[in-house]
C-alpha cells in the first residue's frame, strides 16, 4: 500500500457507544475511509462481502455471527480483508483460536483508542499486529510451534501446499471443502493428503485427521 493510498475499512461492534468510538477514533487518521458499520457478525459479514474493504474491524462476542465465525467464513470465502479482532478477554485459548483462523490484528477493547489505527496500518500490508499486553501470548505459541517442530522434524519435510492442506485438514474440512477453497481439484486434494501420510508415517483412515485436531495451534 502506498504511503497516500486511502485504506477502506468497517466496523462490527453491538455495542453502540463503544463503536462509535471507534468510528472517532478511526477519523484521527484522514487516510482511512469508514464504508460501513454493523451490530452483527451476520451483517459484518454481508457488508464485506459487498464493499469488499481492505480491513474489518470486528468484534469477539456479537449475535448472529461471533467474530471467529465471521473470520472462518471470510476464510472460506477467500476474501480479501485483513480482519482485526477486538476483545475484552486475556484468553490464551481465544488468542490461539482467533490465530488458527488466519486473523492478522487482535487487540483488547481496553487498548483500542491507541493501538487500533496502528494495528490496522498494519494488517492491510499483510503483518500480524497483537496487542503489546498480549506478547506473552505470542511466544508461547511461537515456542510451542518450534518445539513441536524439533519433536516432528518430518513436518519440515512437506511442501507448502501440503502444509496449507494439513492447517486446513485441522479446520475439520473435507477434501471436497479443500478444494473448493483452494480451487483444486477433488483428486489433487486426496493425492495431497496420502503423500501427507506418508511422510509424516500416519496409518489408518483417521489418523491424519487426529493428527491435524490434535495439533492445530502448532502447524
Amino acid at each position: 500500500m502506498k504511503s497516500n493510498d486511502t485504506t477502506t475499512v468497517i466496523i462490527a461492534d453491538d455495542h453502540p457507544i463503544f463503536r462509535k468510538g471507534l468510528v472517532e477514533v478511526l477519523k484521527e487518521d484522514p487516510k482511512i475511509k469508514l464504508l460501513a458499520e454493523a451490530s452483527d457478525g451476520a451483517t459484518a459479514l454481508q457488508k464485506i462481502r459487498e464493499l469488499k474493504p481492505q480491513a474489518a474491524v470486528v468484534d469477539l462476542d456479537m449475535p448472529q455471527m461471533n467474530g471467529l465465525q465471521v473470520a472462518k467464513k471470510v476464510s472460506e470465502l477467500r476474501l480479501p480483508v485483513a480482519l482485526v479482532m477486538l476483545t475484552m478477554y486475556k484468553e490464551e485459548r481465544l488468542f490461539n483460536e482467533a490465530m488458527n483462523t488466519g486473523i492478522l490484528g487482535f487487540i483488547l477493547k481496553e487498548n483500542a483508542a491507541s493501538e487500533l489505527l496502528g494495528c490496522i496500518r498494519t494488517v492491510v500490508t499483510g503483518e500480524p499486529f497483537i496487542s503489546p499486553s498480549l506478547s506473552s501470548f505470542l511466544l508461547n505459541r511461537s515456542g510451542r510451534a518450534k518445539t513441536f517442530l524439533e519433536e516432528n522434524p518430518e513436518l519440515q519435510t512437506l511442501t507448502p501446499a501440503e502444509r496449507r492442506i494439513l492447517k486446513l485438514i485441522a479446520e475439520d474440512l473435507t477434501s471436497k471443502e479443500i478444494a473448493d477453497r483452494l480451487g483444486i481439484s477433488f483428486h489433487t486434494v486426496e493425492n495431497h493428503r496420502a503423500k501427507i501420510c506418508e511422510r509424516l508415517n500416519l496409518r489408518g483412515s483417521h489418523s491424519l485427521l487426529k493428527f491435524a485436531y490434535d495439533n492445530k495451534s502448532r502447524l
